[in-house]
């Protein structure tokens, strides 16, 4: 009889990041009953922490959830980036601490079988070999970007070219799984910032140092870069997704009020904005998006929050009263064709039969979750890599309408927006019908004998060698 295994998850304090992680320790401890799993949990001081971190870290048979004292860096001091770098790195010592003592506790029970951490979490490979065991990666993204992350750690190491310098201009990258060029503009946003760039280079060179990354795809979707990812100078690759916790958001406050207001709506008439857990606008950009759906005419249901103060680090919140920030009388003039509400719970919503668009920020949990709902997006790409996001679903795999790809805050207009809320809501696009394809897909890609079921049933047999 094998020997019990165990991991150590360690996922980035970021709400997106934990939730798909603890999808996927669900999957892994549901396949095999001698797979064990330690999740380390670190508190990022957020004012308005999300609700779903706590739901996603509720008790589950085999998994062990420990959270790490808290550390304080003072985030308002520095950017965003390098507070959460520091933040990470900050905790090496506890977690070493901490899973040397789960070491000695478990020796005659099972044995410890690597680390699984994020892609943010690479110093924590340094971990990792001091305690003698391997490290796996978990990229919560898709697998182009974790390409184009190889692509460009490779551009900068052996010919010292800095993408950088690229950002604003009209250079256009060949990548070997994207059948267009991809513009400088739809590069990831934090590569504008040198020192940001710097550090996901780093992240890129360090993951070539571990014995996997498991990415959060399905081989449906991203068979291109799958398959240039698979050519023996990277890891292995393991494609297991689509990692959705469907169910988090459906016994929220407030969940029950929105959704009886879609009860009463035709099917496919209501377009759904919403921008992720950190996603707002300013007021200029806000009255923007009011113009275009109050000129459309179209039903719509808006999750809209406030910004955080200027050069604050933390989740939006919510507006006092929306008449703050709204056009006068847009609330009056669209009274039962429309609904803002502050907080939304996003895949109940999706779910809805009356949904039939969703214009998203693009995070690539949100493309998923349209996907598996076979909801069309119009893209409106803000942060991170959600331009790449939306260049791949727009223009490489016709799954997205765009709303804009180049987003810059202020600078998308109402009718821009309009078009794009238009052409996302159409019922019989050929959109449509392939989103409705790819949910198909996205859904047999975790049945037995898929390739995402089959893939992570790869990775399991790696983990007992």
């Amino acid at each position: 009889m094998k020997k019990a295994a165990e991991l150590v998850f360690i996922p980035a304090p970021a709400i997106g990041h934990i939730v798909s992680a603890m999808e996927m320790a669900k999957l892994l401890v549901a396949r095999d009953d001698q797979l064990f799993i330690t999740v380390l949990i670190m508190k990022l001081d957020l004012e308005s922490k999300p609700r779903e971190i706590d739901v996603a870290c509720t008790g589950i048979d085999r998994i062990n959830f420990i959270t790490l004292p808290e550390v304080n860096i003072g985030t308002e001091v520095i950017s965003p980036t390098n507070a959460l770098k520091l933040f990470i790195e900050s905790h090496r010592p506890q977690i070493k601490d901490t899973v040397s003592k789960l070491m000695s506790q478990s020796q005659s029970e099972s044995r410890l079988a690597g680390f699984v951490i994020d892609m943010l979490c690479t110093s924590m490979i340094d971990v990792a070999n001091e305690l003698g065991v391997p490290t796996y990666v978990y990229f919560a993204s898709n697998a182009r970007f974790l390409e184009l992350l190889f692509h460009l750690q490779i551009h900068h190491d052996e010919h010292n070219k800095d993408c950088t310098n690229v950002y604003d201009s009209d250079v256009e990258l060949v990548l070997p799984s994207f059948t267009n060029p991809l513009p400088a503009s739809a590069l990831p946003s934090m590569f504008l910032d040198k020192g940001c760039t710097t550090t996901f280079i780093n992240h890129a060179r360090r993951f070539r140092e571990t014995k996997g990354i498991l990415v959060n795809t399905f081989m449906e979707l991203e068979a291109n870069a799958l398959h240039s990812l698979s050519n023996g100078e990277t890891p292995p690759v393991y494609p297991i997704g689509p990692l959705l916790n469907i169910t988090r958001n459906q016994n929220h406050e407030g969940s029950d009020s929105t959704l009886k207001w879609l009860d009463e709506k035709p099917s496919l008439s209501v377009v759904f904005l919403c921008f992720g857990s950190m996603g707002s606008f300013d007021k200029d950009q806000v009255k923007e998006i009011a113009n275009a759906l109050e000129h459309s005419g179209l039903q719509f249901l808006w999750s809209l929050r406030e910004p955080p103060a200027k050069g604050k680090f933390t989740y939006p919140s919510e507006y006092a009263d929306y008449k703050e920030v709204l056009p006068e009388g847009f609330l009056d003039r669209t009274t039962g064709i429309g609904k803002v509400i502050g907080w939304a719970p996003q895949a109940a919503i999706l779910a809805h039969p009356a949904i039939g668009g969703f214009v998203s920020h693009c995070g690539w949990n949100s493309i998923l979750e349209s996907l598996w709902y076979g909801v069309p997006v119009g893209t409106l790409p803000m942060y991170a890599e959600q331009h790449l996001n939306a260049f791949e679903m727009v223009r490489e795999l016709g799954l997205a309408v765009e709303v804009s790809v180049a987003y810059k805050k202020g600078s998308v207009n109402a009718q821009d927006i309009e078009r794009g809320i238009r052409q996302v809501m159409e019922h019989d696009s050929d959109t449509r019908k392939r989103v409705k394809e790819m949910s198909e897909m996205s859904k047999k890609a975790l049945m037995h004998g898929g390739s995402s079921h089959s893939s992570l049933g790869r990775f399991i047999e790696q983990i007992f060698l």
